[in-house]
């Protein structure tokens, strides 16, 4: 294997493909990062068997020359000392050989560099992926469903299950789901192609964030390939594999109420600053624990903490049309502000069935997003 590539191009590729490389692997070949150059360019694999990601770096795009084939070929680099070096190198051209017994060399300007290779034969195989079941969807809806949800995953090991975000697609819309039992975020999205058939899957929390870095803001259009035990995220450059966690995801629409004893409206920005004052107190209890007072036919909320080591904070928070009982409720100030900051919308409706029932939180310019947050018992 012998090749030159535009440094820009290469260090583009080995970050992306580095995040799937874990360094506490017991396969000693996928501590390294897979190179393998053909007539239609070089491409880079990285993998910890649950995530596969490949980039791909074409001989040429829109006239521009970006890698030029010598000798075709591949080697498996140790993913560390390569990815180190290609961020140092010192010109904008790099050229890549191997030599005798898999020993390769890494030239740009003035420095050379030696690498023992390992061989790419024992690499693992991408998984094969049948075509059957292709969607497409925006990358960026894609990046802002991930983020609007997958904070709310456990991060427990004891149901592994909840460990991911739920995916159900039917008649062209996707349902995504994520709880850690104490929390519940849902969104939903539309999404083309398939072949018409209901579908779930639960994708790991980890995998959907890692894929979140890798993909460009844009809202050009990313291919998702699902299969029994896989799930492919495809764009021209990019192949991203995850495995999917096996088992029943519980049904959490027993969770969500149709109806409630108690709501208003408020700005979502204000409610925000105002639950992350009184969590400056709060923070110094265990649970981080702020109280809603809510009642009937009053202008504003009131929103308190107390410390008893510390002290306490008392706000009122302006509000419109207060419906329903009177209402005192204590709930988890982090999992409140995660809720808030996800919130596209400027003011949001907050829905109540009970001072012990899990309550609702969804903007009112978008009704396909919403979270559930379950109560904190005080004494």
């Amino acid at each position: 294997m012998h090749f030159s590539i535009q440094r820009d191009k290469l260090i583009e590729a080995v970050q992306d493909v580095l995040k799937a490389v874990s360094p506490r692997t017991t396969i000693p070949v996928l501590t390294g990062i897979k190179v393998t150059v053909t007539d239609e360019g070089a491409s880079f694999i990285g993998s910890d068997s649950d995530v596969t990601i490949e980039a791909s770096v074409p001989l040429t795009e829109e006239d521009q020359q970006f890698v030029e084939v010598i000798e075709e070929g591949s080697i498996v680099l140790q993913a560390r000392f390569f990815g180190e070096i290609v961020k140092k190198l010192p010109n904008s051209t790099v050229t890549i050989q191997v030599l005798d017994h898999l020993n390769t060399q890494i030239t740009s300007g003035n420095a050379k560099f030696n690498l023992n290779g390992m061989d790419p034969e024992e690499y693992p195989q991408l998984p094969s992926i049948e075509e059957e079941n292709v969607y497409q969807m925006p990358i960026d809806l894609l990046k802002t469903m991930i983020k609007q949800t997958a904070f709310s995953i456990s991060t427990s090991e004891t149901r592994p299950i909840l460990t991911g975000v739920n995916w159900t697609i039917e008649a062209g819309e996707l349902i995504c789901t994520a709880t850690d039992s104490h929390r519940l975020a849902l969104r939903e999205v539309n999404i083309e192609g398939g072949d018409g058939e209901k579908r779930s899957i639960v994708i790991p929390g980890k995998s959907l964030s890692e894929l979140s870095k890798i993909l460009d803001d844009t809202n050009s259009s990313v291919d998702v390939v699902l299969t029994e035990r896989q799930v492919l995220f495809r764009t021209p450059r990019l192949l991203f594999f995850s495995r999917l966690l096996e088992g029943a995801y519980p049904d959490t629409s027993k969770l969500i109420a149709d109806s409630s004893k108690t709501s208003f409206e408020v700005k979502t920005k204000e409610f925000l600053q105002a639950i992350d004052r009184a969590s400056l107190l709060a923070k110094e209890d265990r649970n981080n624990v702020v109280k809603l007072s809510v009642n009937e036919g009053e202008a504003d909320v009131e929103i308190s903490s107390n410390s008893p080591e510390i002290g306490k904070v008392y706000e009122n928070v302006a509000v419109k049309g207060i419906e329903g009982e009177s209402l005192k409720i204590s709930f988890s100030a982090k999992f409140m502000m995660d809720a808030l900051r996800a919130i596209e919308s400027p003011d949001i409706r907050i829905s109540f069935t009970g001072a012990m029932r899990p309550f609702i939180i969804k903007g009112i310019d978008d009704a396909r997003i919403l979270y559930l947050i379950v109560p904190v018992r005080t004494h």
